[in-house]
């Protein structure tokens, strides 16, 4: 071992010195953000420029509908509003609601004595409206929850089985998005003792397993600190918090592997403890640099889609990759540089039965592994290429949208008070279509015409088979009513359907338990069809649709839209990365195909056992769901096709190191997959036990993708690149490299083929 001191030692300590310093200097800015960062997300989505959000700002700002924002409190044990007894406790309950700073207006039986409020087999409901707040409405749901709790006690003083709770758009949202940051925080809990105990099989040395593990949590607090800093000026989702924990485990843990695996070889070959930290910054740093470019692709190109979830994950997607190769190739070098010899302090003497494991292999066995993959190359092939291909033939089926039954997290109260407005059948009130009318210059609501225009808008829903109930000003007056009847309303009820010019009024669709949340956004794309002017005989009159199924609708059209953009921009750009990055159009052809493969055969993976039902169960899900989430597959393709083009840099540059220190192509294979596969197999155990810890959650989107993320990283490390990739590699020869990937070759082997 060469113990002496290094050349270059005096410019590389202040080097590493001053790049340390300023991401110490982040890292201290940042983590105390990352405490708060809950409270600065939004737990609601928002679609810009989409024709629901416009009818929420319309009736927010043109109508000033007290109601637009609105909860629904589900009453029930208690007795209901058409008996004296039960009108006491609703206007109690009525009167401490009112109370609530933040609610804007409040609508029962007793100022609309309407068959609606009472519900199948008792129980009734009170609509409560919310005044727009900052930073976002959803800020009054813990007050008003407080205060329920509080009107729930008193009121089962008087009546023991009484309920009362709260639910509607904004409190699911906020309580699907609140039961996703608790589900992060369990899996945080099962994953790190895991992914510890991989690493100490891996590394078989407590210091340079605990290494990797402080990366990825450094990362995962960055990124948490920068978003809270960013949510004072962009709205963003909470479910930053999911993305930030599944890929800053995974990523800064791969990108930190390599590092400490780097230096390691480095002090085993001779090499002094700064020149070992150098040339592992350099080497490890330049494959990092192209790693962590197809990954920030991936995540960049989702800001191109109009939502803001999807947005908030790739703003977060895009921290947390930055965060990772600025700790591993800034900080962690001079951190190795200072640990020096004691990285192998901890020695682990491990039982023999865990001595040799997937990835755990010694270089020997995986040399004998590219032996026999190279001299096999076609058999290689078809026995690992036939069963993803078929595999990859089921994402053909993949049928986006909102999966059929009861996905809801079912402990969340409101999701309780959803159930219990099911059983009330009056569930139509929270997913109901918010259809606005809006009559030709010169006409207004309050005219003959407008009012037989909304009329006869209102009867056409009214008779569809789909429609449970439709309220609007013509049946709140009742049949044969004239324009005179919006003056007896009450002014809450007034500015709730009717715009401040009179030219729009809204007529409230409710649609029938029977009706699932697909074929309610096949509905709203029905009535956007609708030629309303003909139908009306009012030429010019239109129609817009807001409410949860046009929400719905107007999600799905805009991914199915911008996924084919998202797939060509992602592709596109990590195929320039890789071309720059290997001086090679072949190499970055091959990288691309391989990682499109792994995706479709993950998609098909998700068909048959969501979509479909085969194996389901295991996973919580009774039957198979009928149809896929529309966020998953955009989601799956940008994280997976960056995070498992990791192992394809990994791979490819260590061969094409090899091949330009002489070696012939075979040699610079089975070189290159000896010393990377037992780092690739390690870093890919790791991202699946991480992705695998949220399918054991209740909530199915987070089901859906950490099940998606788990195959295609399981199918992508064990099929594509420990077979698949090197048998192409094997028979392409020096195609791999064409036109400049060996430039420099010949001039390396004249003076030796030895490393």
């Amino acid at each position: 071992m060469n113990n002496k001191p290094d050349a270059n030692e005096g410019r590389s300590v202040p080097r590493r010195f001053w790049q340390a310093v300023v991401v110490c200097a982040a890292i201290v800015a940042l983590i105390p953000y990352s405490y708060r960062v809950e409270h600065s997300l939004q737990t609601e989505a928002h679609i810009k420029g989409s024709e629901a959000d416009r009818v929420s700002r319309e009736l927010v700002e043109q109508f000033q509908s007290p109601l637009v924002h609105s909860v629904v409190l589900v009453i029930r044990g208690v007795p209901q509003p058409d008996s004296d007894e039960g009108q006491r406790a609703l206007t109690r309950i009525v009167a401490e609601v009112r109370k609530e700073p933040g609610v804007s207006g409040v609508v029962s039986y007793l100022n609309w004595t309407d068959p609606i409020f009472l519900g199948k087999d008792g129980g009734t409901f009170i609509i409560i409206g919310l005044a727009e707040a900052r930073p976002s409405v959803e800020a009054v749901i813990p007050k008003l929850r407080e205060r329920v709790d509080n009107l729930r006690s008193e009121t089962q003083r008087s009546y023991p089985v009484a309920k009362l709770e709260i639910t509607g758009e904004t409190p699911l949202n906020f309580d699907l998005r609140k039961t996703s940051s608790d589900e992060v925080r369990d899996a945080e809990r099962l994953v790190l003792p895991i992914t510890l105990l991989l690493l100490l099989v891996a590394f078989r040395s407590v210091v340079a397993s605990v290494l990797p593990l402080g990366v990825g949590l450094l990362a995962i607090s960055m990124t948490l600190g920068a978003s809270a800093l960013l949510a004072a000026r962009w709205q963003l989702s909470i479910l930053i918090q999911n993305v930030a924990t599944m890929v800053g485990l995974g990523l800064g843990i791969d990108y930190a592997l390599l590092m400490v695996s780097q230096f390691r070889e480095n002090l085993a070959t001779g090499h002094g403890v700064s020149d070992s930290a150098d040339i592992a910054g350099r080497r490890a740093g330049h494959t990092l640099l192209v790693s962590s470019a197809t990954v920030a692709i991936g995540f960049a190109v989702l800001l191109t889609v109009p939502v803001s979830d999807i947005r908030s994950i790739g703003v977060s997607g895009l921290l947390v990759t930055a965060a990772s190769v600025a700790l591993a190739t800034l900080l962690l070098p001079g951190v190795l540089a200072l640990i020096g010899q004691h990285i192998d302090a901890g020695r682990l003497v491990l039982p023999s039965k865990f001595r040799w494991s997937f990835f755990n292999t010694g270089q020997d066995r995986w040399r004998q592994w590219g032996l026999k993959v190279t001299e096999n190359s076609w058999t290689a092939l078809l026995l690992a290429g036939v069963p993803l291909l078929l595999l990859a033939s089921q994402a053909a089926r993949l049928a986006p949208g909102l999966p059929q039954g009861d996905w809801l997290p079912p402990k969340a109260e409101s999701v309780r008070a959803l159930h219990s407005l099911q059983e009330m059948d009056r569930v139509g009130i929270v997913q109901s279509l918010q259809v606005i009318l809006e009559l030709p210059g010169g006409t207004t609501v309050r005219t003959a015409a407008g009012w037989a225009a909304m009329g006869r808008i209102s009867d056409v829903l009214a008779g569809d088979r789909r429609t449970e109930r439709v309220i609007s000003l013509s049946t709140l007056a009742g049949k044969g009513s004239s324009p005179a009847s919006v003056s007896f309303m009450t002014d809450e009820l007034r500015r709730s359907f009717l715009r401040g010019d009179r030219r729009a009024t809204l007529i409230q669709v409710l649609p029938a338990s029977s009706v699932t949340p697909n074929e309610q956004v096949q509905w709203v794309r029905e009535i956007r069809r609708m030629d309303v002017g003909k139908l009306v005989g009012l030429a010019g009159a239109t129609v817009r649709v807001g409410g949860i199924p046009a929400i719905n609708a107007d999600y799905d059209g805009v991914v199915r839209d911008r996924l084919p953009s998202v797939i060509a921009l992602v592709v596109g750009g990590a195929f320039l990365v890789l071309v720059v990055g290997f001086r090679s159009v072949f190499a970055a052809v091959k990288a691309v195909a391989l990682n499109l493969l792994s995706v479709v055969a993950a998609f098909g993976a998700l068909v048959l056992v969501f979509q479909d039902g085969h194996g389901s169960r295991f996973f919580g899900v009774l039957g198979g769901t009928g149809s896929v989430f529309p966020i998953v597959p955009i989601l799956v393709f940008a994280i997976v096709f960056g995070l498992s083009m990791d192992y394809e840099v990994f791979l490819v540059a260590r061969v094409l190191e090899a091949r330009r220190s002489g070696l012939t192509e075979n040699e610079a294979i089975v070189d290159g997959l000896a010393r990377t596969a037992g780092l690739i197999t390690s870093a890919a155990a790791i991202m699946i036990v991480v992705f695998a810890a949220f399918t054991l959650g209740g909530f199915l989107v987070i089901k859906m993708l950490g099940f998606t993320l788990t195959v295609a990283v399981l199918i992508d490390v064990t099929l594509v690149r420990m077979v698949i990739g090197p048998a192409l590699l094997h028979l392409a020869g020096d195609w791999n490299w064409w036109p400049w990937g060996l430039r420099g070759a010949v001039a390396l082997q004249m003076n030796g083929r030895g490393r």
